[in-house]
């Protein structure tokens, strides 16, 4: 059976998410210390205790998911007895999703990752001033129609397509006041919902530039080997295991768009018939209802699913 693996974004973190692994699982348990340890500070606390505003800052959001994520997937593997990257076949991250998939094709060291993550927070989160910048959701309208509604409120300011993450489901990223008349072009074009997200920062739009500039710092530094198996990039939509185009890619990502549907079509057209979902929320499984309508869909997230999927593995 032809499977990929998935990994969460910004957005899916909860207070208490992991804990159970945590409790269940040595190897899961090693995951939280070994980023406790690289961030000098004891993230694993405020990922099991909270307060949920602390977690949700972008900072500690980004290494916290993927804690949670690896955990889920050093959990699996220790219940299957066999590396991760034996049993899929491609893995891939929306956003910052990418680095936990990269961790779990052992492209990553998870020390690495968990510092990485930190300074991408808090540069995306410094490169726009507070209340400059927004993010909204609109529903139901073809992202290239999105596109062009973005380009037409513009007006001389920032505003653009961020994520097109399904047929139907784009979001848009700029300046407040952009954002605000993109969405108000699209219910004029009959745009079924929109929605003004509740982010701290404009993700995946030219305003990240000087984000994207402090990454590519520290990535330089980074050791990257070549993933088991391929990524299949954000940015480009196709696999990479090439670990200097990978490091490109992670900075360019930051001011580019998602590109998480048309990752979907080409993980269809390849046969995919397994989707396993490597940490909370389970919006990813709910994207591939609509793009691999035909795949079984998997949570790894929590204790019982790791039983469940290694006995459907077996």
């Amino acid at each position: 059976m032809t499977i990929v693996a998935v990994f969460p974004g910004q957005g899916a973190q909860r207070v208490g998410m992991g804990r159970a692994l945590y409790d269940a699982f040595p190897s899961a348990r090693a995951v939280f210390a070994e980023v406790d340890e690289a961030l000098g500070e004891p993230l694993s606390r405020l990922v099991f205790e909270g307060p949920e505003a602390e977690l949700t800052l972008t900072r500690n959001a980004q290494p916290a998911l993927f804690a949670v994520a690896l955990a889920a997937v050093r959990a699996l593997e220790s219940r299957i007895g066999r590396p991760f990257a034996e049993v899929v076949d491609w893995v891939a991250g929306h956003s910052l999703g990418e680095y936990a998939a990269l961790a779990a094709a052992g492209a990553l060291d998870v020390q690495d990752g968990a510092r990485l993550l930190r300074l991408r927070g808090e540069a995306m989160q410094d490169a726009v001033p507070a209340r400059e910048g927004a993010m909204a959701a609109i529903l139901g309208l073809a992202p290239e129609v999105v596109a062009e509604l973005a380009a037409q409120a513009a007006r001389g300011e920032v505003v653009e397509l961020a994520n097109d993450n399904a047929q139907g489901q784009a979001v848009v990223s700029g300046h407040r006041e952009a954002v605000a008349r993109a969405v108000a072009l699209a219910r004029e074009r009959g745009a079924k919902r929109s929605v003004l997200l509740r982010v701290s920062a404009p993700f995946h739009c030219r305003l990240m530039r000087p984000a994207a500039e402090r990454l590519a710092v520290a990535l330089a530094e980074v050791s990257l080997r070549r993933p088991q198996v391929p990524l299949v990039a954000n940015v480009t939509a196709r696999p990479e295991q090439d670990p200097e185009r990978i490091r490109e890619l992670l900075v360019e990502q930051v001011t580019a768009r998602v590109r998480w549907r048309e990752t979907m079509a080409w993980l269809r057209e390849r046969g995919v018939r397994m989707l396993v979902e490597c940490g909370p929320g389970g919006v990813l499984a709910g994207l591939a209802r609509r793009e691999l309508p035909e795949a079984e869909r998997h949570a790894l997230a929590e204790p019982e699913d790791v039983e469940r999927l290694a006995e459907r593995l077996a």
